[in-house]
């Protein structure tokens, strides 16, 4: 089923959880333990998450330096079909634009058809060390947009390849939202102008990235309402669970922490699993409170807090 079909048909609140790929090296064992974890609410969608290869450098015995190029987590695919073929839960996995051709993005989304999964996440991705060389004949998506308008291509079955009698791949499409604006946007307001575009391309939904202050995303929420995006907007919510996250989640995903929250679990670092868990939970209550009708949940190694949580709300 489409995201954006369990949002229409749903009676009471939805709550969806966002997951990564193990590392390179590691089993899928990880990941049935979190869906089991995560199975018993009852989510009407996992996003997994896709990453792009990425360059390192060895220092060899004699000196020289080798390079090699890998994916840190591959299987995303594969993933996915595990999670929506062995679990029926609906499955929504990430497409980039960086580090992937337009003609591998075909290829995926035929095998994702394939495996009966309908749902992808169309997202730039973020810059590599790695700068993939095109072949000859090979073409890629620059911006998220342009992803969008390739999935749009495939619905109506047009592939890259003039294809005789081809069958439209009826997909439904999300973007990222930023509720602090993207990082390389001058402002909110041009940022919300670029999402504009890419729901006129053609995306149904938005799933924002997480946020730690509730006016942030009401402020994003009015703002794309006023710019004419009708769409449904998903909030995004991430439970701190370490100290260093104060740090590293406003390094890598550029959002603001709130004073309070950072002043309390510096008070008390001992408890700041229980703290980041309470701040969540009143998240959570605030923006069901206001009719929000889904709210998506990031998690890394550990679904627990975040599946309390829905069940106490419900």
């Amino acid at each position: 089923m489409h995201v954006i079909e369990h949002l229409d048909k749903a009676d009471n609140p939805l709550f969806s959880f966002e997951i990564i790929p193990p590392p390179r090296g590691k089993t899928v064992r990880d990941i049935i333990d979190m869906v089991e974890q995560i199975a018993p609410v009852n989510p009407p969608f996992i996003d997994v998450t896709s990453h792009m290869a990425e360059a390192t450098y060895e220092e060899q015995k004699d000196g020289s330096i080798k390079r090699k190029v890998r994916k840190k987590r591959p299987g995303t695919i594969s993933i996915c079909g595990i999670i929506q073929n062995r679990y029926g839960i609906d499955t929504v996995p990430h497409l980039l634009c960086t580090g992937f051709t337009r003609e591998e993005t075909e290829d995926a989304i035929i095998e994702l058809n394939y495996l009966g999964i309908h749902n992808v996440l169309a997202i730039r991705g973020d810059e590599s060390n790695y700068n993939k060389v095109l072949s000859s004949g090979r073409t890629r998506n620059i911006y998220a947009g342009d992803l969008v308008k390739q999935l749009v291509d495939l619905r109506d079955a047009n592939f890259l390849d003039d294809i005789a009698n081809s069958e439209p791949i009826n997909f439904c499409i999300g973007v990222g939202g930023y509720p602090e604006k993207h990082v390389e946007a001058p402002n909110l307001k041009t940022d919300i102008a670029n999402m504009k575009a890419k729901v006129d391309a053609g995306a149904d939904y938005i799933v924002t990235q997480m946020f730690f202050d509730n006016a942030d995303f009401h402020r994003y929420v009015e703002m794309c309402r006023q710019a004419g995006i009708t769409v449904p907007i998903i909030p995004g919510i991430k439970l701190i669970d370490g100290v260093r996250q104060l740090t590293s989640l406003a390094k890598h995903f550029h959002v603001s922490i709130p004073d309070d929250l950072v002043d309390e679990i510096m008070e008390s670092p001992g408890n700041v699993k229980e703290i980041g868990r309470a701040w969540g939970r009143k998240q959570v209550e605030e923006l069901l409170g206001t009719g929000v009708e889904c709210v998506h949940f990031y998690v890394m190694n550990d679904a627990s807090p975040s599946v309390k949580i829905i069940q106490d709300l419900t």
